[in-house]
This record gives C-alpha cells, structure tokens and sequence, in this order.
C-alpha cells in the first residue's frame, strides 16, 4: 500500500469520525485542510434517490450562488447580427454561428458555459452528442437558449451555476473558492441544496436527499447533515 503523504495523513486525521456535521463545521475543517500550493475549489457532492434513465426522475436546473464560485467562467454564444453584438459588449468570450460550430466539431472546446439564440438551435442541435456529455448544450430550461443574450451572460459570469443528475443520481457542483470567508461559503452550499431540493422531480419516491458531502479539490470528503443543509 502506498504510503500517504504527510498533509494527506494530516488531512485524514483530522476528518476522522466526523461525519453528518453542520454546514458550519463542515466548512471549517475544509478550509483548515486545504493546503495546497493553489485556491482550492470546494465542491458539493448529492446523493439523491432518483434514477435519471427515467423521464419524469431527471434533476436538474441552475442557480445564482449568491456569493459566486471564484471561477472564471468563459461564455459561448452562437449569435448573429445584433444579437451577436450583444452577447460580446456583455463579455462573452467567444461568439459565432457556422465557424463556432466547426470550431466544436474539430475538437477545440474553449468554454464553460454555452448559449444560443433560438434560431441557433438547428445549428447547435447538430452538436448534441458533443456538448451533450459534457452538460453544455444550451437548454431553454435552464436560461441558456433566450433571446436575452445579455442576461444570460451576465448570468454565467456572475456565479450561475447549472446543475444535472448522473446516472447513480449524483449532483455535484464547485460553490466557491477554499480562500471564501466562512459564512459565505455557508450561504454559497445552502443556496445550492435548496435549489435543488425545489428542483425535486414528479417521479422521485421514498427519500429524496440521501446524503450531503464537501471536500476540497485535493482533500478527503465529509458529510453534511441534511437538515443543516437544508436549513431544517
């Protein structure tokens, strides 16, 4: 068995026998072990008794972190004439129609967040199975096919996150930055799981939030009660 690195091994004792903690505790003993060399990002993990394969169990949505990620979000819209003007005078990074889609087709996928105008999506409909595993096809369910471009981008710029289920009916999403104040991350994590608690599909039976978890990027995970979590 490999031998653990010291700050691993610290990392580890430290979360030992902690488990179902309070969101502020939580976000305590994550702060106090994310030492690496960089900004750690702290990511939410759900645990939810749904089974995305069915229709009427799929989860999803988006949701404004009110104190942001920390993440530099890079925005692209497939736009034309004025509404392509707009998207760029709101800061998107990357703005096109014919020429982006072969951009994507031939590998180059330089952003986090995708949107399009209505009349784009005959054209973005041709890179379902490209965006569509990596959770970027723009989607009038979430705000990202508008004909508002500008909020949209602003949105995205501005901590909006999107969220969907995986097969296990997993969720999990970056809410904020190891180097955030305390309470904010607090905020940040219960701005997400009550987004997702109204984001509860018709089909789910039996519980639905099984089981809330936080780590760093490169530290171990705990669990978070669900009624801290959930404000109950």
């Amino acid at each position: 068995m490999a031998k653990l690195g010291k700050r691993t091994a610290a990392a580890r004792e430290a979360f030992a026998g902690k488990e179902n903690i309070s969101v502020e505790e939580a976000v305590e003993l994550i702060k106090a072990n994310a030492t690496a060399k960089f900004d750690e990002t702290v990511e939410i993990a759900l645990n939810l008794g749904v089974d995305p394969r069915h229709a009427d169990q799929m989860v999803r949505g988006v949701v404004s972190l009110p104190n942001g990620t920390g993440k530099t979000v890079r925005v692209a819209v497939f736009a034309r004439g004025p509404k392509a003007d707009e998207a760029t005078a709101a800061g998107a990074d990357i703005v096109g129609a014919e020429d982006l889609m072969e951009t994507i087709q031939g590998g180059t996928i330089e952003f986090d967040r995708c949107i399009a105008t209505p009349d784009m999506m005959p054209i973005v409909g041709r890179l379902g199975k490209i965006l569509g595993p990596r959770n970027l096809m723009p989607n009038p369910k979430v705000g990202t096919v508008t004909m508002d471009v500008k909020a949209a981008v602003e949105a995205a710029k501005g901590g909006e996150v999107q969220f969907k289920a995986e097969k296990a009916g997993v969720v999990h999403c970056g809410v904020g930055k190891a180097s955030f104040d305390a309470a904010k991350l607090a905020e940040n994590i219960r701005a997400f799981v009550d987004a997702v608690q109204k984001a509860k599909p018709t089909g789910a039976k039996g519980t639905y939030m099984k089981k809330v978890s936080v780590s760093s990027t490169m530290g171990p995970g705990v669990s978070i009660s669900v009624d801290s979590a959930t404000g109950n």
